[in-house]
């Protein structure tokens, strides 16, 4: 008799046609559409977890799921499955993971980058995956802020107001920003995040960009844990789920595994 084993999925996806991670009735989801593709291809009924349950219209390059099955890790397996999803979903790999692995909750940490477009002109190739911002943006004083959110803090100015995590406390492993011509990268990495609280920061972090807020009032809002003060929620097709960390819980991954894509 077949052995029933956890397979882990690598998942690729351009979040703009999808109300999210998470399976919905009525909507196309990345969770409802890989579960679809994996009955069809399998023949079984399976629940896949994924490690982040990205918003509407966030991107993801680094996604990771876990299923429970009785099929092989195989090349055929990626193939089938890619063959009937649409063309913003892939599955990059699939390989056998240790026995009681799920996705989700053995995830030590994750890395979210928001990304702008800085230029006077739009730019087509950048639109679903980039803000376009055409102010300058001053991205050594949005560093200089972000630096004052590394830690152990109360984020509650950072979270929306129907965020029902009971602990606003998050260990903020590192938050930078970094300029490459006219593409500016926001880079978070965190055991896990409130919700839209990339976006917040991010968005809070342009106030500080245009000159409304100067670095060090980024602290005073932090310590306020009031949202009505702080910057806004920006558009969710900037930011994107990079990558995924295993290891163990509550110490940060190496420094040398989290560098930002701008040299």
């Amino acid at each position: 008799m077949p052995e029933t084993r956890t397979l882990r999925l690598e998942i690729e996806y351009d979040g703009t046609e999808f109300h999210g991670w998470q399976d919905q009735v009525g909507v196309r989801t990345v969770q409802g559409e890989l579960r679809g593709a994996w009955e069809r291809i399998t023949g079984e009924r399976a629940v896949i977890q994924g490690a982040g349950r990205t918003d509407a219209g966030v991107h993801a390059s680094g996604q990771v799921a876990s299923v429970r099955t009785l099929r092989d890790a195989d090349y055929a397996l990626v193939r089938g499955l890619n063959a009937v999803t649409g063309w913003d979903l892939s599955v990059k790999r699939i390989s056998v993971a240790p026995p009681g692995f799920c996705a989700r909750r053995d995830a030590n940490g994750k890395m979210y980058v928001y990304r702008i477009f800085n230029g006077r002109e739009a730019s087509p190739l950048k639109r679903r995956t980039h803000l376009h911002v055409r102010r300058p943006l001053d991205a050594g004083a949005m560093n200089d802020a972000a630096g004052r959110l590394v830690g152990v803090h109360d984020f509650s100015a950072f979270r929306a107001a129907d965020c029902d995590r009971a602990d606003p406390t998050v260990t903020m492993w590192r938050l930078d920003v970094a300029r490459d011509g006219d593409v500016i990268e926001i880079v978070a990495v965190a055991p896990a995040f409130l919700k839209n609280m990339v976006r917040i920061v991010a968005g809070t972090l342009f106030w500080v960009g245009y000159g409304r807020l100067r670095p060090e009032q980024v602290g005073e809002i932090l310590a306020s844990r009031d949202r009505s003060v702080a910057g806004p929620t920006v558009p969710p097709h900037g930011l994107e789920l990079v990558r995924v960390y295993y290891g163990r819980r509550g110490e940060p991954p190496q420094d040398e595994a989290i560098t930002s894509s701008i040299v």
